[in-house]
């Protein structure tokens, strides 16, 4: 590890280098989103980043703000209205976090963000990155922010040879990138280390000739800045075959579920049916799915659609096919709520990727 007396160095070269080559984001200073970075904007954007890229949150950020502009209106909105905003960001549970979070606030803080980190803390969804970067950013505590670009950027300059995902490994990481932290400068700090890690020290093919750090990089004096930092191999992605259905009546509507809040994709609306089960065909998978959920028999028809989606951490071959009840009417047995919905009124409810495809495919071939 280099000798304590070279961190200032470190931090000074970081600096230096985030002042001449920041992207120019809209959740930085300036433009018409820029102009106040607020302590609510902070969160928001860190919390849009999570797992997700820059280009994928940018426009999200910008409608997210123009629709509720303080945390007061996005507490006093309706989840669902805040899903659909979200629609197409992913993983969900962040926005209804955020929407908790935003109650939260305002119900015990006057609606005020929390200044602290450790308050920060106490919020749905904030866990120590999040906190350590709003406090850092927003606030100016001198706190740490360790996301995934900062300890990769940490492994390499300090060749530190640890599988990164062990928990003990990121306590250690933690504890290193306070230690670097210029004191009144944490904020910037943070940024900085997590820029480099975007967009320099990337995972693959990290362009060191870039680097402000370079003639400190203890991965690239050894040549090992492509073996770090260690991982534990990923777990092959499993698949699975699904099976939706999509049920019209006489009126034109189609048959919607809303999934329950703690399930996966929590409170967004979907064409009924699920993951088939060793045995099954698509058919009597859904079926099955149909009396679970809805308590109802369905003949299922022709295939509409075939959609494939990956998740974090499965893959999806769903399939939607035509159907009609043929005994009995829907109620909630595995669902929040049902309803018959117009195809307009399908553009408004909130759906998942997946589902917003099965969608489009029923108003082409209505």
């Amino acid at each position: 590890m280099p000798d304590p007396k070279n961190r200032a160095d470190f931090a000074q070269r970081l600096l230096a280098w985030f002042a001449a080559e920041a992207r120019d984001l809209p959740w930085r200073q300036g433009g018409p989103y820029r102009s106040a970075r607020t302590p609510y904007r902070v969160w928001l954007a860190e919390v849009m980043l999570q797992q997700t890229q820059v280009d994928a949150v940018a426009p999200y950020y910008e409608r997210f703000l123009a629709r509720f502009s303080t945390v007061e209106a996005l507490a006093a909105a309706p989840l669902e209205d805040v899903l659909k905003l979200w629609e197409g960001l992913g993983y969900y549970s962040r926005a209804r976090n955020l929407h908790a979070a935003a109650r939260q606030i305002v119900a015990q803080h006057g609606g005020q963000i929390p200044g602290t980190f450790e308050a920060l803390l106490t919020l749905p969804g904030v866990g120590r990155y999040t906190a350590g970067a709003v406090a850092s950013i927003a606030f100016g505590q001198d706190t740490p922010a360790v996301d995934g670009n900062v300890r990769r950027v940490l492994a390499r300059a300090f060749a530190i040879r640890e599988d990164v995902s062990r928990p003990g490994t990121q306590r250690e990481l933690e504890a290193l990138a306070r230690s670097l932290l210029p004191p009144g400068q944490a904020g910037a700090f943070n940024e900085a280390l997590m820029e480099l890690g975007a967009t320099v020290c990337t995972p693959r093919a990290p362009q060191c000739d870039r680097c402000p750090l370079r003639e400190l990089c203890l991965a690239r004096a050894a040549g090992e800045q492509t073996s770090l930092p260690v991982k534990r191999p990923r777990k092959r992605t499993p698949h699975y075959d699904v099976a939706a259905a999509v049920t019209v009546d006489k009126d034109g509507c189609v048959l919607v579920a809303q999934r329950n809040a703690d399930d996966m994709l929590g409170g967004l609306w979907e064409f009924p049916g699920g993951k088939r089960e060793a045995g099954e065909t698509l058919a009597e998978c859904l079926a099955r799915e149909m009396r679970e959920e809805l308590d109802v028999g369905v003949e299922v028809g022709e295939l509409l659609t075939v959609v494939e989606h990956a998740y974090t951490h499965f893959r999806i071959t769903l399939r939607a096919f035509r159907c009609r009840i043929v005994a009995g009417e829907p109620r909630c047995l595995d669902c929040a709520a049902f309803r018959w919905a117009s195809l307009p009124e399908l553009d408004a409810l909130p759906m998942s990727v997946a589902d917003r495809k099965i969608a489009q495919a029923l108003k082409n071939k209505p």
